[in-house]
């Protein structure tokens, strides 16, 4: 299947994502096309699902918008990341090349005892109990319920190394940072957020990958769970 954006044809899709397509550009650089579909179960929406629970119109456009905004804000801050541009009309981003951990990694952020964190461990805790930047790392992996993995294991199973691992959770918490702060700035409390890391660049240094959406991260407002394509709206100067 290729894909023709303004005249220019890509090659051969390379990959069909739950909620985003990949497709190899001419120049080197691949082009990611977002999709309506969001992760979920049974018609919910749930960003750490692994999933696609319900198509939402508008969607695709909506997390672009807000990943074209938080990528443009971690670029700044001088934060590796694989963004290159934008075309929220066609509802595509360009990036640069990036090697995944092993098949795949994905890295929660959890400010509150929420989700998977409280099913897991709420002997020990309450539903929404602070926690502070906790970071858990699991693979990707659908067959397997996305397991979690240690340090030790990522190392031993030659996923990624210790000193990348290091410098992955310190990146994924100045992230969270930026993030929680612009949220902060509409009134809005960061739950949970979900990254995606890679290698990128001829020293594949470890970088920011994939997207930073609404359907990646719980968003509260005053108690009240904010919708994706509501949070897109209200960062965003749409809402108030």
């Amino acid at each position: 299947m290729q894909f023709t954006i303004k005249g220019v044809c890509f090659l051969e899709r390379i990959y069909k994502g739950k909620t985003k397509d990949v497709y190899r550009k001419e120049d080197g650089n691949y082009l990611l096309k977002f999709k309506d579909d969001v992760t979920g179960t049974n018609g919910v929406f749930d960003p750490g699902a692994n999933t696609v629970g319900l198509s939402i119109e508008g969607a695709g456009r909506a997390g672009l918008r807000l990943t074209k905004f938080f990528f443009e804000l971690i670029n700044k801050a001088g934060i590796p990341t694989h963004f290159v541009d934008a075309d929220i009309d066609q509802a595509t981003m360009t990036v640069k090349p990036a090697k995944m951990f092993g098949q795949g990694v994905e890295v929660i952020l959890r400010y509150r005892a929420v989700g998977s964190f409280y099913k897991r461990y709420g002997k020990y805790c309450n539903e929404g109990d602070p926690l502070d930047g906790y970071v858990e790392v699991t693979l990707k992996d659908d067959d397997r319920n996305d397991p979690l993995i240690t340090v030790d294991a990522l190392e031993m199973l030659k996923i990624m190394t210790k000193e990348e691992y290091t410098t992955l959770v310190e990146l994924t918490r100045k992230i969270g940072e930026i993030v929680k702060r612009e949220l902060a700035k509409k009134q809005l409390e960061l739950y949970d957020i979900k990254f995606e890391f890679g290698r990128v660049g001829e020293d594949q240094h470890v970088a920011l990958i994939d997207e930073i959406s609404g359907g990646n991260m719980r968003v509260y407002r005053n108690g009240e769970y904010i919708e994706p394509l509501q949070l897109e709206r209200l960062m965003l100067g749409e809402e108030e």
